[in-house]
């Protein structure tokens, strides 16, 4: 069951993937900057996969802790398409438009059990679960829209990171590709691209999540529902109807690394001299501080076997080598936003780092939603309105805040990049992205002892209800 309205939404799809490769060579990108022109589309229908607590996949692979994957037997498209056609399926998390949009969204994403799990009793209780705790949260959340204009500008930005890429794949590559977007819990919905990419004859996809590190709650959930669509209609998705691989995540790509690296740049490039007097002092030596906030998991992810953890701390140390060190006046920290519920997610807790930094005597402070490609609630509401209302109680008087990469043109040059690598390197299916990511290995059991719910709040649902701008949300207060 899927909550879903009736509207008419000005889409642009992306092209998805299924099981094999692709091996294309494209022809040198010559220099050419893309310039945003709108594409429009719709997309309307899903459905939630069936709700399961235990992290396996939908292929008949058995997935063994010691797979290692290396995909070097991959056809080689030339070789194997005489007239490939290109398509480039965007995964992302979606959000509502409207006020009118918000309950659907959260019982959407409540449905997904990659997202909330239940203790195995209550799992049949999923979608009753997900339609309570929707209505109770709705009207906190649409408070939240409304104060970011009323919706969520997540699709506008993936559309135009669509056609912006599109652009540079033909201008730099010489690559006429179709793009779809695939949202997981609000229009266009993932399987809607699906049935676009069927009507456009697609026969060589490349899978691009929108999340640069892997987790099971972002990209793992995504993959998962183009993978039941896949094992269930082999049909249409197999490999004698169409090559695909994934690109799971790419948070250590240079391209991206440097954009990101040159929005910070920016910011702290905007201090003023007096702001920089004002933030250095005796106590705090340091003039400058850049603090990542990423989206938080809860801790068993983690100790699951989940990679998030590990690929944010090497994407923050990639981008931290790009910036200016501690002797230039710039200190580097990160922390974990979003949490939501009585279980343990990852620490430090950006609402507890904030007091730290103000009780340290940072005045300067360039915040950077290291998680997220486009704007939305979380970095619009969550960090934009709450905690820099926490940071300026805090002390910290001259706040930055770096803007997600959207349409930054070296951040699209990029994606292109990315899905021209993958047209000619050995394919990564959905099934092989699991087992490298150890999707098939986790394994997560709900709070022993406890009927808790623990949630890997995403989309402006996941942090805490009672997020006060004060220390009493610290640990043991």
């Amino acid at each position: 069951m899927r909550i879903t309205r009736r509207r008419t939404l000005s889409a642009y799809c992306l092209a998805l993937s299924v099981d094999w490769g692709l091996g294309f060579t494209p022809s040198a990108p010559p220099s050419v900057s893309p310039s945003y022109t709108s594409i429009d589309d719709i997309g309307r229908s899903s459905r939630h996969p069936k709700a399961t607590t235990k992290l396996d996949t939908a292929s008949v692979l058995t997935l063994d802790d010691d797979v290692s994957f290396r995909s070097v037997a991959s056809p080689s498209l030339s070789m194997d398409l005489k007239d490939p056609k290109v398509g480039v399926l965007l995964l992302n998390l979606g959000g509502p438009e409207t006020g009118e949009d918000v309950e659907g969204f959260l019982y959407n994403l409540f449905a997904d059990p990659d997202i909330i799990r239940l203790p195995p009793l209550l799992a049949p209780l999923q979608s009753l679960v997900a339609l309570l705790i929707s209505k109770r949260r709705a009207p906190k959340s649409r408070e939240a829209y409304d104060s970011i204009g009323g919706g969520s500008p997540i699709l506008q930005y993936t559309r135009a990171q669509a056609d912006l890429m599109t652009k540079s794949l033909k201008d730099r590559y010489g690559i006429d590709a179709k793009t779809y977007i695939g949202m997981r819990y609000w229009y266009p919905f993932t399987e809607e691209a699906l049935a676009k990419i069927r009507e456009d004859d697609i026969n060589a996809l490349v899978i691009l999540p929108l999340y640069p590190q892997f987790s099971i709650s972002t990209s793992g959930s995504s993959l998962r529902v183009l993978q039941e669509e896949f094992a269930k209609k082999s049909e249409l998705y197999g490999p004698q109807k169409m090559f695909h691989t994934v690109i799971p995540s790419w948070y250590d790509r240079p391209g991206y690394v440097k954009s990101v690296a040159n929005l910070i740049q920016q910011e702290l490039d905007s201090f003023t001299p007096e702001e920089l007097k004002e933030g250095t002092s005796a106590e705090q030596p340091i003039p400058r501080h850049v603090l990542f906030s990423a989206h938080g998991v809860p801790a068993s992810y983690i100790e699951a076997g989940d990679p998030y953890k590990a690929q944010i701390e090497d994407c923050v140390e990639r981008i931290k080598a790009l910036l200016p060190s501690e002797e230039d006046g710039v200190k580097v920290h990160l922390s974990f936003q979003s949490r939501v519920g009585p279980v343990e997610w990852l620490r430090p807790y950006t609402d507890d780092v904030l007091p730290s930094l103000g009780e340290q005597g940072v005045k300067n402070l360039v915040v950077v939603p290291i998680s997220f490609v486009s704007e939305h609630i979380e970095t619009l509401e969550e960090i934009d309105i709450e905690y820099r209302e926490l940071a300026l109680e805090s002390g910290i008087t001259n706040w930055r805040r770096s803007p997600a990469l959207n349409t930054d043109p070296t951040f699209i040059d990029d994606m292109a990049d990315m899905v021209a690598d993958a047209l000619s390197e050995p394919s990564q299916t959905i099934t092989e992205a699991f087992v490298a990511n150890k999707v098939g290995n986790l394994e997560l059991e709900p709070v022993s002892n406890q009927l808790e719910i623990s949630s890997a709040g995403v989309g402006g649902v996941g942090f805490d209800d009672n997020l006060a701008y004060s220390s009493k949300m610290r640990k043991g207060k």
